[in-house]
């Protein structure tokens, strides 16, 4: 007679425990995608108007529309006026960019006009190499004073101008009953413009004494617009004579 043999023998009452002893495990509920797509349906709508009287819920809807109006059109203005700024930057930026090349080059503008400055008369009006070297020089000058033109950059036409502190640079003074108080009467260095922003004063001396008619601008000067810069015109046109020193202090 065979007996059956358990490999796997269970003792007694290990049934019994593990049905009374052994703690529930809990399993955490998965939402069904039906349940998500309830919730997300939630989170997308507005907050509901509370449920009462009709004219109270549309005074709460106007109200909520205005102010989602009035956030709109601040967004609009704001985003056009960052569209404007960002095309006046881009305009200043190619007008402008050669500002730091053109106020490098100036020099030699200034080298070469100190160079046929210094040539006498009858240098000039002779025959021969040195003739022909101060031609060429005079060329050279003329050609770079062009080519600064064709890109933006112009003289300020200072001499016989009245003084102008937003395009000269008063250096000194000198009594002159003849002209106008305020007239330039020397430069001693040409000031120069980029489109319509200043890239160098011109450096000038100015007349006092004379009467305070102010002389006709001339060519070239330009008259501020700025009512301070025209109300500086008039404080030094009527400061009346005094030491030069004062000059810059009026300014």
């Amino acid at each position: 007679m065979s007996e059956e043999i358990n490999e796997n023998p269970k003792p007694e009452g290990a049934e019994n425990q593990l049905d009374a002893g052994s703690p529930e495990i809990e399993t955490e509920a998965v939402p069904t995608n039906e349940t998500a797509a309830a919730d997300d349906e939630t989170e997308l709508h507005a907050p509901e108007v509370p449920a009462g009287d009709p004219e109270t819920r549309i005074i709460i809807l106007e109200a909520e529309m205005a102010s989602l109006n009035d956030k709109l059109l601040r967004a609009l203005a704001e985003s056009e006026n960052v569209r404007r700024r960002a095309i006046r930057d881009k305009d200043d930026a190619s007008k402008y960019a050669i500002t730091s090349f053109a106020k490098e080059i100036l020099s030699v503008a200034d080298n070469l006009s100190r160079a046929l400055a210094s040539i006498e008369d009858e240098m000039r009006s002779g025959d021969g190499p040195v003739a022909n070297l101060i031609v060429g020089l005079e060329m050279t000058e003329r050609d770079l004073l062009n080519t600064l033109e064709r890109t933006g950059v112009t003289p300020i036409e200072a001499m016989g101008a009245r003084f102008d502190h937003n395009f000269h640079e008063a250096m000194f003074e000198v009594e002159d009953k003849d002209k106008p108080a305020g007239t330039v009467f020397q430069v001693l260095e040409t000031g120069y413009v980029l489109k319509d922003r200043l890239l160098r004063p011109a450096k000038v001396g100015v007349t006092k004494g004379g009467p305070k008619t102010p002389p006709p601008e001339a060519a070239g000067a330009e008259t501020p617009a700025d009512p301070a810069a025209r109300d500086g015109q008039a404080a030094y046109q009527e400061r009346g004579d005094g030491p030069g020193a004062q000059l810059d202090e009026k300014l």
